[in-house]
């Protein structure tokens, strides 16, 4: 499965349930341990766990399970990793907090098909 379509898929779920915010960013020049990173932001813990939910559900639909989750919906900031994918699913205060997009300014942003809404 190509980690674009996994990234796609992450990014129309995450939509599809009002993630706000969201953002895909290229590493795989930077990093080399994965390529996407998707990030995103819910305004309360149930948004988040629902659109983790169901970036999970839509993925196990195209083949994919996760790697692994960490993190709880309690704490703020939750990871799916797919591998070549990171799902980085943020209240929105510890998004600000953490900055990961300061963090990887040096990445390219990927353009994502999801509405204008969602970014």
């Amino acid at each position: 499965m190509p980690a674009r379509r996994v990234l796609d898929e992450a990014a129309a779920a995450a939509a599809a349930k009002q993630g706000q915010d969201l953002r895909a960013l290229d590493l795989a020049e930077l990093l080399g341990l994965t390529d996407y990173f998707l990030l995103l932001s819910a305004t309360s813990e149930r948004q988040l766990s629902t659109i983790l939910d169901e970036v999970e559900r839509r993925v196990r639909e195209i083949g994919r399970r996760p790697d692994r989750r960490e993190g709880t919906a309690d704490s703020g900031w939750v990871v799916i990793d797919y591998g070549d994918v990171v799902v980085h699913a943020f209240l929105e205060e510890q998004r600000g907090f953490y900055a990961l997009e300061r963090l990887w300014a040096d990445a390219p942003d990927v353009p994502l098909a999801v509405s204008a809404s969602a970014r």
